[in-house]
């Protein structure tokens, strides 16, 4: 994970003072990139304790094609509540557009909208890696244009690619905002998760996660915790275990991890 240390010392001394949609000011740089070899470990922080069956639970919640925080997310952790409505529904985020793309949206249904299933993205994406992996074409989107505006949260991690190469699989992730000290350590468990998990049914070896970014920043009231946090030396990362099965088949109890040591935890505070 030092390639994510590298980058939080880069914004530090290299960042611009912004304002920002929160109030709360952020230290930002605008392109930047990441890669983490998924050989060498899983790819989750160390200098801090990142609670991965938070990680775990949201991931497999999306994957459900949920949108509501009562839908089994809700009773584990805490990570949407903010941006709910009174009844939960954050409206047509990443796991609908995954699963669901061009679907009828919750807030189409209350209108009385004909139902439509739309498109499933994830299984689009096994089916090219297994059938036509050379391909240019193996992404997923969630930056559904239409149903931006019934997001209680527009996507901040965009668009993820895939690419097939000698037995393995890399992961490539556009994230346009990108909040260093919190977020960020939690979208990089994520997706190589997922990753692992797609190349896992697909009988390949994860390789590269590459992580692009847009605005990457770190708010003003995290940068005492970040520079903690720069103060600690990395420990050896952990292994990743995952039952076998296929993705969308897979549980909360068929994901586990091994040897995690890590530091102790840094609270920050979430901006909303």
């Amino acid at each position: 994970m030092r390639a994510y240390l590298d980058l939080l010392r880069h914004v530090l001394e290299h960042g611009e003072r912004r304002t920002d949609r929160t109030g709360t000011g952020t230290i930002s740089v605008f392109g930047a990139q990441t890669r983490y070899d998924l050989r060498e470990g899983f790819p989750l922080l160390t200098t801090k304790k990142v609670l991965f069956p938070a990680v775990v639970r949201e991931l497999v919640w999306f994957l459900k094609g949920s949108t509501n925080i009562n839908d089994d997310l809700h009773a584990h952790t805490p990570i949407w509540d903010a941006w709910a409505d009174e009844q939960g529904e954050l409206g047509p985020i990443y796991g609908f557009q995954w699963r669901h793309w061009g679907g009828t949206t919750p807030t189409d249904e209350a209108t009385g909208a004909p139902h439509r299933e739309g498109i499933d993205q994830i299984q689009q994406v096994i089916e090219l890696i297994k059938n036509d992996p050379t391909s240019r074409r193996i992404l997923v989107s969630a930056w559904n244009v239409t149903d931006v505006p019934k997001m209680k949260l527009p996507p901040c991690h965009a668009l993820f690619q895939f690419y097939v190469h000698d037995g393995h699989l890399d992961c490539q992730l556009y994230q346009r905002s990108a909040d260093l000290a919190l977020g960020v350590q939690f979208n990089i468990a994520s997706y190589a998760l997922l990753q692992a998990m797609i190349a896992k049914e697909c009988g390949l070896v994860p390789r590269h996660f590459v992580h692009t970014l847009g605005d990457a920043h770190i708010y003003l009231n995290h940068v005492e915790g970040v520079k903690l946090q720069l103060e600690r030396e990395p420990k050896p990362l952990p292994k990743l275990v995952l039952a076998d099965k296929k993705v969308l088949e897979m549980t909360f109890d068929d994901i586990a991890l091994v040897g995690y040591e890590h530091h102790p935890f840094i609270k920050f505070a979430v901006s909303v």
